[in-house]
């Protein structure tokens, strides 16, 4: 069994990946994303291992079984350049990183902690303790957290956020949250959007990107946050419109924003701009680089979700967390 590996962020884990696969098995490691490289090397391999799966790939490789990608989501995998019998699998493990994020976000732009910071820089001490114009900041405490999208990390943000004494509501594509069993106040399907934005200080958007939730955060919705809201995007950037939240942020509709998934990808060496807007002209943002699950924890659990695969992929067992489209 042939497997290639296109993502680097199992590389500092290559021991614990080669130690977990059947008997026989060999492994091709590429340090970066580089697809006439991957496409001379899937030729013969049963298994790919990557975030992206172009149709250039599927082309060249005819044995292939498994695409098995080194996380939860599956956009960049072009599911109809592959046969209906390659199976397409994910792994999740990066819930608790990004729920440590999300909260650390939370607090740091709730209380204002970024402009504090910036002042000090400068010798001004900007707090209401010195300056009658700046006021007393919020806490989390009956902070009311809006959840747009509420799987893995929707339940383990709002089990930490809860024990400050927030209260919560959520809207899903199917509505089929149970409020009660997750201690929140109310649970709705994306009709109730406006809703939600309106009645919340801040608004964690983990929802996965499909047809149906692209660009479903706009103007309107921001403008019902309002000027005191505070909006974390962990899911993908084009959940929230980019002119809206640029526009929102520079003019103050809304007071803060924690922004880790972008509306551009960078190159291959990591640079790039992550938007067509000038982002890091804003003071209320803070701009992160798709980096709030990539912690040893996720990674280290997620080898051993994928090596477990292979070995059931070998052995002709059933290979978990298939997915396919729709």
């Amino acid at each position: 069994m042939k497997i290639v590996v296109g993502d680097r962020n199992l590389l500092p884990h290559k021991e614990l990946f080669e130690s977990g696969l059947p008997s026989g098995a060999s492994v091709s490691w590429h340090r970066r994303f580089d697809e006439p490289a991957i496409v001379a090397d899937v030729a013969d391999a049963d298994v790919y291992v990557g975030g992206r799966f172009t149709a250039a790939m599927a082309a060249a490789a005819p044995k292939l079984r498994l695409v098995h990608v080194a996380g939860a989501g599956t956009d960049k995998v072009d599911f109809d350049a592959l046969p209906t019998d390659t199976l397409v699998a994910n792994t999740f493990h990066h819930e608790d990183s990004i729920a440590e994020y999300i909260v650390s976000a939370a607090v740091l732009l709730r209380r204002g902690l970024l402009d504090q910071d910036r002042a000090l820089r400068g010798d001004r001490w900007a707090s209401s303790v010195y300056d009658d114009a700046i006021p007393q900041p919020a806490s989390m405490h009956d902070a009311r957290i809006g959840f747009v999208g509420f799987g893995h990390i929707g339940r383990r943000s709002w089990n930490l956020l809860r024990a400050f004494g927030s209260s919560g509501c959520v809207v899903t594509g199917r509505g089929r949250v149970d409020a009660g069993a997750e201690g929140l106040v109310w649970a709705g399907d994306h009709s109730s959007l406006l809703r939600l934005m309106f009645e919340s200080d801040i608004v964690v958007v983990s929802a996965p990107l499909n047809s149906a939730t692209r660009g479903m955060i706009g103007t309107a919705e921001l403008a019902a946050l309002g000027a005191g809201g505070v909006v974390i995007n962990v899911g993908r950037g084009p959940l929230i419109q980019e002119q809206a939240l640029y526009d929102a942020l520079a003019t103050g509709v809304i007071a803060s924003a924690a922004v880790d998934v972008w509306y551009a990808d960078p190159d291959t060496n990591g640079r790039g701009a992550p938007a067509a807007h000038p982002f890091r002209d804003l003071r209320n943002l803070l701009m992160t680089p798709h980096s709030s699950g990539v912690t040893r924890h996720t990674f280290v659990g997620r080898v051993r979700d994928i090596t477990d695969n292979i070995r059931r992929l070998d052995a002709g067992q059933t290979v978990l967390r298939t997915v396919r489209p729709g």
